[in-house]
Formats: structure tokens, sequence, C-alpha cells
């Protein structure tokens, strides 16, 4: 992705005050911030909890969800520290926070003190379950929204437990979802001339709205979802299959022409005519036969010798790659897909560039994650604690 280092970018003017911890709001201001918005992370002396995430003695987390972001050192708990949070919000556009319910009202910071000094003032509060309902006081991580959901319980293979996810999903979907109503309301002020306003993100909600009709299907048959590891309910073949040579292979043949395309590669065309396969419902029901023969073909060639066949027949199928495959492929190189960033304490690291794309002012990425404070002189008067250090 090449752009001019100079070029101006989309959200260029718009300051964030992110008091948020973690992964939702962190994501949502990295969508904001790659796009050219000012991110200011308001952190403790601890600084954003995402720093403890290391790996290697690295906070590689941090390096990638602060990129972009700018920071300063303020103790909320403070008075002093407090009202130079509020000299900063009349030059404001957001303000991000993930507080549990209560706890920015408890500063006194909740959304009437903020107005007070900035009417169009966007406040982003991020939670778990929301700030309205019998679970509004009660904490939310990712994880007990992804059970919460319904998410858990389809997830996984239908002879094991409910899997959860080995990432923060639900904080993803939630930080994707919160820069889109972030900018909605800020269009709102700057194009309709409106006021600002509170948006009530929680990481529940998105999380259900990802998961497909689940709600309308069981209204209308009654029926659950169920765990079906590597296949789909709606569609099939669509599986993870064994290659001779120990690597996996997807496939999905989710369109009726696909699918006779997928019997006629594996040397039987003449199965698009059998009632057990004529069409998606029969295949569904049939479905451990089809795979039977579909993964016996497969399993008799490696991985390279199955993408070249079923390529050849325009069967859609692709590898199941690791890490170091993913970072090496030439597409991902091609498109740069990842990128390496410098970096003062590490030298470089290596992340997803910005997305999505945009063909005439596309996002950049400037810098990877900042220090505690390093940008402290964003604070003005300066506060005791800055008065005191050495």
């Amino acid at each position: 992705m090449k752009e001019s280092a100079t070029s101006r970018l989309p959200l260029a003017g718009i300051r964030v005050l992110d008091l948020s911890r973690l992964m939702a709001g962190n994501m949502l201001t990295l969508q904001l911030a790659d796009f050219g918005a000012e991110v200011i992370k308001v952190e403790s002396a601890q600084g954003d909890t995402l720093r403890d995430w290391k790996n290697g003695g690295k906070a590689l987390w941090w390096k990638v969800y602060g990129r972009n972001k700018k920071s300063i050192r303020l103790d909320l708990k403070d008075e002093g520290d407090r009202n130079a949070l509020l000299q900063l919000v009349p030059q404001a556009q957001v303000v991000i926070e993930s507080f549990r319910h209560g706890g920015m009202e408890a500063f006194g910071l909740g959304p009437d003190d903020l107005h007070a000094v900035n009417p169009k003032l966007v406040i982003v509060r991020i939670s778990g379950w929301g700030q309205t309902g019998p679970y509004a006081e009660r904490p939310g991580f990712g994880t007990l929204v992804e059970a919460f959901s319904g998410f858990a319980e389809r997830n996984g293979f239908p002879d094991k437990p409910p899997a959860l996810p080995n990432l923060g999903l639900a904080d993803m979907i939630a930080g994707l979802s919160g820069a889109f109503a972030t900018l909605a309301a800020v269009r709102e002020v700057e194009v309709n001339g409106g006021e600002g306003q509170v948006v009530d993100l929680s990481l529940l909600e998105p999380m259900i709205g990802v998961l497909g009709p689940d709600a309308a299907i069981y209204q209308h048959t009654g029926r659950r979802p169920r765990r079906l590891g590597n296949r789909a309910e709606n569609a099939a073949p669509r599986n993870a299959y064994l290659c001779s040579d120990g690597h996996w292979m997807v496939m999905s043949g989710s369109t009726q022409r696909m699918a006779e395309r997928v019997l006629a590669a594996i040397g039987r065309p003449e199965l698009a005519r059998d009632p057990l396969f004529v069409d998606n419902a029969a295949r569904i029901a049939n479905v451990d036969a089809l795979d039977e023969l579909i993964g016996g073909f497969i399993g008799q060639r490696t991985l390279q010798e199955n993408l070249a066949h079923f390529g050849r027949h325009e069967v859609t199928v692709g590898p199941v790659l690791n890490v170091d495959e993913l970072m090496q492929h030439p597409h991902v190189r091609e498109r740069e897909v990842l990128v390496e960033v410098p970096d003062p304490e590490l030298g470089s690291v290596v992340m997803h560039n910005v997305f999505p794309r945009l063909s005439r002012t596309p996002g950049r990425i400037r810098s990877t994650a900042p220090q505690i404070g390093q940008d402290q002189h964003l604070v003005t008067p300066p506060t005791r604690q800055q008065e005191t250090e050495p």
C-alpha cells in the first residue's frame, strides 16, 4: 500500500481522547488513528493494560494496537489531573472510555460534565453489556459475552464442549463497529449541525449481530444452532480436509454450480444427478457420505497437488496457513497485507497494514505505539505530577 507520506489523511482534524483499556477501545481508536485522527491515549502511571500482554518479554500487542497514537499520563483520581483533562475536552471531538458502569461519573467526568464544557462532544462508552439493563453494572469481559451471545454454544465440534475463541473476538468486533458509530456521530455534528451525544457500545450487541439470523430461525422453525465443526449449516460441501502430506485444505461449495464442479473434480460428475447429492438440501442431509467421497480423494494427494487440481476445475479451495506461511505468501507480500514498521525500541515490528483501502486518501501507519506519557507536552497547564518530576 503505497502513498505519499505527506498526503492528507481523511480523518485529519479529529481529536480523540482515549481513556479506554485493552482490546475494544484500542481497536476502535486504531481504526480512527490509521486514517488520520489524532488519538491521545490518557493513561495512568501503569499505562494501558494492553502493555502487560507480553510475548517473549515484549509488549507486541501494544506495539501494534497502540500504533499511530499519542500518550499522556493522568491520574483521574487526582483533582489537578481531572482538571487537566477537562482543559483538553473543548479541543476534542471524541472521548472514548471503558470504565465500569458509573466509573466516569464517580470521577466527575460523566456525560453531563463533559458536555458542559463541550456540547458537541461525542462520548463513546464501551462496556460488556451496555449502559442500561439488569446486567449494566456487571463486569463484562469478551469471554463472558462470547458465551452469553450463543457463539460458544454453536462453535466447535458436536462431540466436544462449547468452544471459546482463542482471541478477543467480541472486543475486536465491537471495536470495528464502534469506529463506524463514532464517525456516524461525528458526522451528525459536523454535517448536520447536531449536538454531541453518547454512543452506548456494548460488546454483546455487535457479537450477536454477526452470528446470523439465529433468533429468526428459532422463531420460525424451533431449531437451535448446532456445533458442526468445520461444516456449515446452510451449504455442503464445506469443510477442512487432510492432504496426504499432513497439510490441511479447505473447500466451499456453497452454490449449485460450485458443488457440481467439486463432484466433477473428484471424478464423479454423475453424482450431481444422484438423489443423495442432487441439490443443496440433499447434500446437507447426506453430508457424511459427501465428505467421505471428497476427503478420500483429497487424502490421496499432497496439498499442492490438490490446489493445482481443484484450481484447474475452478473449485473454491485454499490452504490452511500458519503465521510464517502467511508472512511469506506471495499474495500477502505483493499486496503488503503485513508490513514491517520501524520501532525505536525493538528495531521493527511486523503488523497488519491499514484496512480498508481507500483509493484516493488511504490511511497510513506513521508510528508504532508510544511510551507512557510520551506526549505529555499536550497537557496544559502542567499537572502536579509533572511539576514534581526531576
